[in-house]
């Protein structure tokens, strides 16, 4: 029998004898309370290679993060469950090491998850911690090899670098789930991860090189073919005379993105049926940016010059390489008008593309960005420090072994266009050979109409997807990760996921790719979409 909800599952594997009500502590540990038994494991753990600084019982209400770095100080979050917080660092090579935290919550399913990372990252994402704890899941996360958001790290140092592109998801998991039995007694039943984002990328790199380690992966908005991806977002600024927009003709000032915005809805925003604000499929936006161009008589503060419409529409177009070789999708129309996007039309490179190719490919702290193009590409293309990119469709043995692969991309995300999980989705199934139901019976994508980076934006954009900000309802048909376990616990695989408004409630079926919400005349509803 089928029962979505979390709660429910756990109460049926009680009943049916495959889960103990005490499967939460081992024969000599049932008389000892939570607390006991988590203060207990800082002697008695002996992990290669680790260190346990700190083991600390955790109650309801505590507030935990925004430590390790300043850059780090954001991810505070308020802990929703009682757990066994265990603080510890493993030390990769000589001259690299893992910071990272395992909470086992006192009601445990069975089941282990790994968390990503975001940007450059090194933090660890403590709201995917408490939001994993507190959906029963035994849980750990890292600094991803090194503290704060910046590239310093990576400066002569490969191992670093190699903890970012794939281990330190590798190292967390050994180690966490070593932790795990030793806490509650007996291993795991089925182990998870979750991620979004660079977290995403971190997902794929993980059932491409370790995939043994999980049984099924949610992957959102994934950073994959990486490299490409920072050259993409470089260029998107070139284009409007970055990093001197100050003598650009083709200089985009902010105040004019939300004129832009406005036309590219006034074009495109009716084609999927409804004027919602929302462009459900941006691939069928034609943007015309010739409608904006000055004309005797227009005011100047709602037009624009032959330069900058020549502008948008290199930004509006795939990137090629110096042969016309596709390197990235096009920005996706109606992403302009996220609160995301003005880091990218700012006039100036992103931080994270200028301090990746400072630190971890050139090696250069004074490089200039003035001149950036097809050279510097093709450096990052040939180095791949760690084999960042994470751009190779080769899934077969974590397919082989009964791995499960769930992603999502909001369609109106600026960082990331949401066209290259659709390339992803493509290269895979190219790669294997499959035909449609072989693939469909691993791997399954959801594009989500009007959803910015990983979370927010416009429309129904919560369903479960990171942590319980994103979170409305915990059933599997709302919730994204839930949809997971029941895939693969179940075999239930998800062809829908319902997501929920932030403000009203109001509701929407989302589609497994390549099918796409379509307005009926009443509600969306699935049908077959462009590839």
């Amino acid at each position: 029998m089928h029962i979505p909800d979390i709660t429910f599952q756990f109460l049926a594997k009680v009943l049916t004898g495959s889960l103990s009500l005490f499967s939460t502590w081992s024969p000599d540990r049932r008389d000892k309370e939570p607390h006991a038994a988590c203060l207990a494991l800082k002697s008695s753990l002996k992990l290669e290679n680790t260190t346990v600084t700190d083991t600390s019982y955790v109650l309801v209400g505590s507030t935990i993060g925004g430590t390790g770095h300043w850059q780090c100080s954001w991810g505070k979050t308020s802990v929703h469950t009682a757990v066994c917080r265990v603080q510890f660092f493993t030390n990769t090579t000589d001259t690299s090491s893992v910071r990272a935290e395992a909470w086992l919550p006192d009601e445990w399913y069975g089941r282990f998850l790994a968390t990503g990372n975001g940007g450059l990252g090194g933090c660890i994402d403590y709201w995917s911690l408490d939001y994993a704890a507190s959906l029963h899941f035994a849980a750990v996360g890292s600094n991803n090899g090194h503290d704060g958001m910046d590239g310093d790290p990576f400066l002569n140092n490969p191992e670093v670098i190699n903890d970012f592109a794939f281990r330190a998801i590798h190292v967390e998991t050994v180690i966490g789930k070593q932790i795990t039995e030793a806490y509650y007694g007996r291993p795991h039943d089925k182990a998870y991860y979750s991620g979004c984002s660079t977290g995403g990328r971190q997902g794929a790199q993980a059932a491409l090189k370790y995939p043994t380690d999980f049984d099924g992966i949610l992957a959102g908005a994934p950073a994959t073919d990486f490299n490409h991806l920072l050259h993409w977002a470089a260029m998107l600024g070139r284009a409007i005379g970055a990093p001197n927009p100050s003598s650009s003709p083709a200089f985009i000032p902010p105040a004019m993105w939300k004129v832009i915005s406005a036309e590219i809805l006034q074009q495109c925003d009716g084609v999927d049926g409804v004027l919602d604000g929302i462009i459900s499929e941006p691939d069928l936006c034609v943007f015309r940016p010739e409608r904006l161009l000055c004309t005797s008589g227009r005011p100047l503060d709602s037009c624009l010059t032959p330069p900058q419409v020549a502008a948008l529409h290199k930004i509006y177009s795939p990137v090629h390489g110096r042969h016309g070789d596709l390197v990235y999708p096009r920005f996706d129309p109606g992403a302009e008008g996220d609160p995301l996007a003005p880091d990218l039309f700012s006039g100036q490179l992103s931080i994270l593309f200028q301090h990746w190719l400072k630190y971890a490919v050139l090696n250069d702290t004074e490089f200039d960005f003035s001149n950036y193009g097809f050279d510097e590409l093709e450096i990052m293309d040939a180095i791949n420090p760690g084999g960042i990119a994470t751009w190779n469709g080769n899934f077969s043995a974590f397919r082989d072994r009964g791995g499960k692969f769930l992603t999502y991309h909001g369609r109106s995300d600026p960082l990331i266009p949401s066209g290259n999980s659709k390339r992803m989705y493509d290269l895979l199934t190219s790669t294997l050979r499959s035909q449609a139901t072989e693939f469909d019976a691993f791997y399954r994508l959801f594009l989500i109409p009007g959803m910015s980076h990983c979370i927010g934006g416009l429309g129904a954009t919560r369903f479960g997807q990171c942590f319980r900000q994103s979170n409305a309802v915990n059933t599997s048909s709302h919730n994204i990760l839930l949809a997971l376990v029941d895939w693969v616990e179940g075999d239930v695989a998800p062809d829908t996921i319902v997501g929920t408004e932030e403000q009203g409630g109001a509701t929407r079926m989302h589609c497994r790719y390549p099918m796409q919400s379509v307005w009926n005349g009443e509600v969306f509803a699935c049908m077959p979409g462009p590839r």
